[in-house]
């Protein structure tokens, strides 16, 4: 019988996987982005199992609150966006699903091949060491991570602004 806790987490990945497949394979894109929040949600309990209380809460502010509510303005903010027919020919499905089956054969591998201690720790906050190790160590990585952010924000306003402008020249 599984413990709670392994039912939480099956329950957990299970929701983060099945929404990121929808994500993925959905053909319509307000369906994708919409099952990106669950994918969203499901990392953030992941997080929470894992007694990372912050990073769970800042998984919700900044992803689901900022990135998702971004990404779904674009989508709605953009004319004619169902009408869109996709350029790139469908191709390969054959070799993709092997290519998937290959690299979740190595991963189950490893999984099972590799030893996980378990040990029973009381649950501590996860802030002051994840505030030292952002000013420490991972400084650099969180400060490009920002900035590959920002650079992602600017070239989503400048695209925003080209379709907006060609809108206004078309009436």
């Amino acid at each position: 019988m599984l413990s709670l806790s392994a039912l939480v987490f099956l329950g957990l990945a299970a929701l983060t996987l099945g929404s990121a497949g929808l994500v993925a394979f959905s053909r319509n894109i307000i369906h994708s982005a919409l099952a990106l929040l669950g994918t969203f949600l499901g990392i953030a309990g992941l997080y929470v199992s894992l007694s990372a209380d912050f990073i769970a809460a800042t998984q919700v502010l900044v992803y689901v609150g900022g990135t998702l509510v971004l990404i779904l303005f674009a989508v709605m903010l953009t004319s004619r966006i169902a009408e869109m027919k996709i350029s790139n020919p469908r191709g390969g499905p054959a070799v993709a699903f092997g290519l998937v089956t290959a690299v979740l054969l190595l991963l189950g591998r490893v999984a099972t091949q590799t030893p996980w201690p378990a040990e029973a720790r009381p649950a501590m906050p996860s802030t002051a060491k994840l505030g030292h190790a952002f000013l420490g160590e991972y400084l650099l990585p969180f400060e490009l991570g920002s900035v590959v952010l920002l650079a992602a924000m600017i070239g989503a306003v400048v695209l925003a602004r080209r379709a907006v402008r060609r809108a206004w020249e078309r009436e």
